[in-house]
């Protein structure tokens, strides 16, 4: 643990769990240096205030953590734009995106179709994001995590200014004489709603519950996914944009996560079922990925030509591009999630500094 003994620039927030009085102590080098220089003699500090020195993890994440949340957010977000960049201003970009437009419900059974239909109601979506916020208003209420609900409240509104208004700025340049409509649709708001909902309640719910929370929140968007391109609403690359950028936005957030998003010290350990899922996830997702680039670079030939036999390969691999997409965002989200609130330490390991004893407990020893 390289990070016990440096100094921490953070202060946790009044009330801060696990340690007493930590978040009522103001912990500033100027102002040590202010009394020192006035010749003031230092009062002691509490043992949880010396701690909190030697265990920097009590207020923030680990600095690598932080690092790599903000990495991979920056990384999305750059993907985000060149998905954009391929699927809008290239030639075989709108051609692939019209192919699969115009073909996608062939590939999928009539069930699932039918399934689909029920998703791509716009009041069932709202609906259903609306009851992740909620279950993520009350958690953090009852937990006192006050400083990540404003987090995921600016996250929430950061998604809803991209989904309003990047849409609307984006040009969509005529390339091709395409059969789907010639305006622009990327990102899809409908998809870029149902992801924020979903890692809103993944950030929200406590340690027991996230590997839970990751796997409803990837299915209730992977299927919004599917249904707004079979219904035609979006062209495949629109989802995957909108599933990009909340993937780099949510990532950017958890870099900024601090005491009262953590998970209380002495209740910290890793967690079995997240380790598995977001495995699972990531591990399917890549594969899934690498899939649909595969088999997109086999029909590529077919594009320009609008053949046949192209056909079910690019719905094909729209629908794994899709998959491999959504399955890799809520993996890691989840992981990362689990990274920031719960670092282990010494003190995340045996809990708060035991309180001094009571006069009555002194005289009895």
């Amino acid at each position: 643990m390289s990070e016990f003994n440096e100094k921490s620039d953070d202060t946790t927030q009044p009330g801060s769990y696990g340690v007493p009085d930590v978040g009522l102590v103001a912990d500033s080098e100027d102002a040590t240096q202010s009394s020192t220089a006035t010749g003031m003699r230092q009062e002691p500090v509490s043992l949880a205030f010396g701690m909190v020195h030697k265990d920097p993890l009590t207020v923030r994440p680990r600095r690598s953590s932080i690092v790599i949340c903000a990495c991979l957010g920056v990384a999305a977000l750059i993907l985000s734009a060149c998905l954009w960049l391929f699927a809008v201003r290239t030639v075989t970009g709108q051609e692939y995106d019209d192919m699969v437009w115009s073909h996608f419900s062939q590939i999928l059974p009539s069930w699932f179709i039918d399934v689909l239909s029920i998703f791509v109601k716009t009041y069932v979506d709202i609906a259903v994001v609306v009851v992740f916020s909620l279950v993520a208003v009350i958690v953090n209420v009852v937990r006192r995590r006050w400083l990540l609900l404003v987090q995921l409240a600016v996250f929430g509104m950061l998604c809803f200014a991209v989904a309003a208004t990047v849409k609307r700025v984006l040009p969509r340049p005529f390339l091709v004489n395409v059969a789907s409509y010639k305006s622009n649709s990327a990102p899809s708001g409908h998809t870029l709603m149902a992801a924020a909902g979903a890692v809103v309640l993944i950030c929200a719910v406590p340690r027991v519950w996230r590997a839970v929370a990751a796997l409803i929140g990837w299915a209730f968007t992977f299927l919004v996914a599917l249904s707004v391109v079979q219904a035609q609403w979006h062209r495949p690359s629109d989802p995957i944009m909108s599933m990009l950028i909340v993937a780099g936005l949510a990532f950017i957030m958890l870099a900024f996560t601090r005491a009262s998003g953590m998970d209380e010290p002495g209740t910290r350990m890793s967690s079995a079922s997240i380790q598995i899922v977001a495995t699972v996830m990531i591990t399917a997702g890549i594969v899934a990925v690498l899939y649909g680039g595969y088999v997109f670079w086999q029909i590529e030939p077919g594009l320009d030509l609008s053949a046949q036999w192209a056909r079910s390969g690019a719905c094909a691999a729209a629908f794994a591009l899709m998959l491999g997409v959504s399955l890799v965002t809520f993996g890691t989200v989840a992981a990362l999630r689990q990274l920031t609130a719960s670092p282990l330490s010494k003190l995340g390991l045996i809990g708060a500094p035991p309180e001094p004893p009571k006069p009555s407990e002194e005289r009895n020893d």
